[in-house]
């Protein structure tokens, strides 16, 4: 009996070019962003800041790679970590999840080592670019495959450009690469606040440094189009060469 996959990559595509869907996707995104949209939903009891959206594109990412690994550079409140070890136990065997955190917070660190899922998780403390903790997160990955990385910690554009180059080499074939909060390029300064990044200093503009480099990545349009939501456009970055 075969599986029947409904979805059509021809309406996917239409819908990628419909200017005046994108657009009104495009309103609504920065609409809410204004009050924080992101900030609304938890994953297994945590705080995720994801946007619905991408939490389900990470859903199909890692039932489809099912990785051993999954490095996250950005904690936070530790809902990504939860979502991701989630999805690592309805797999079954024994991949984890590996956090890293410039600051990861007494109280955050208290309640994601107390959850039901902490045995999948492990966590650094660092600068995700330091090389005495890549030398760790080398070590972790070491002989472990399919590896999955997302990047969600300093959206600066070095920053992130040295994060593509670090942990790019982790990635395996047919897994991804995910660079979040590429949204930033697209946004207006006064959504932003007083922090460094924004247009032409932010992800975005590192994932395509980073791309002009590299023939190993590709970015996932039809992901990005199906979505039409989304704070990661060009940041699905799927690995095609080993």
């Amino acid at each position: 009996m075969q599986n029947h996959d409904p979805k059509d990559p021809a309406k996917i595509a239409q819908m990628g070019a419909d200017r005046e869907l994108q657009q009104h996707a495009r309103e609504l995104f920065l609409g809410s962003c204004r009050y924080n949209y992101s900030y609304n939903f938890k994953w297994l009891g945590r705080p995720i800041i994801q946007y619905p959206q991408d939490i389900l594109a990470m859903q199909e990412i890692i039932w489809d790679v099912r990785p051993q690994l999954i490095i996250e550079t950005g904690i936070a409140h530790g809902g990504s970590l939860i979502f991701s070890s989630s999805m690592l136990q309805l797999l079954g065997g024994d991949g984890q999840v590996l956090g890293i955190d410039v600051d990861i917070r007494a109280h955050n660190r208290v309640e994601i080592e107390k959850h039901p899922l902490a045995h999948r998780i492990t966590m650094l403390e660092g600068s995700s670019v330091d090389e005495s903790l890549l030398a760790k997160v080398r070590a972790f990955a070491r002989g472990k495959a399919p590896v999955l990385v997302t990047l969600d910690s300093n959206h600066t554009h070095e920053h992130v450009l040295r994060e593509l180059q670090a942990y790019a080499p982790l990635v395996t074939k047919g897994s991804y690469l995910v660079v979040f909060d590429t949204v930033i390029e697209d946004m207006p300064s006064e959504l932003l606040g007083v922090r460094p990044w924004r247009a032409g200093n932010s992800p975005k503009t590192a994932v395509h440094e980073f791309l002009r480099t590299t023939d190993r990545f590709v970015i996932d349009t039809e992901l990005e189009k199906k979505l039409l939501l989304t704070v990661a456009p060009d940041g699905y970055l799927k690995c095609v060469k080993d």
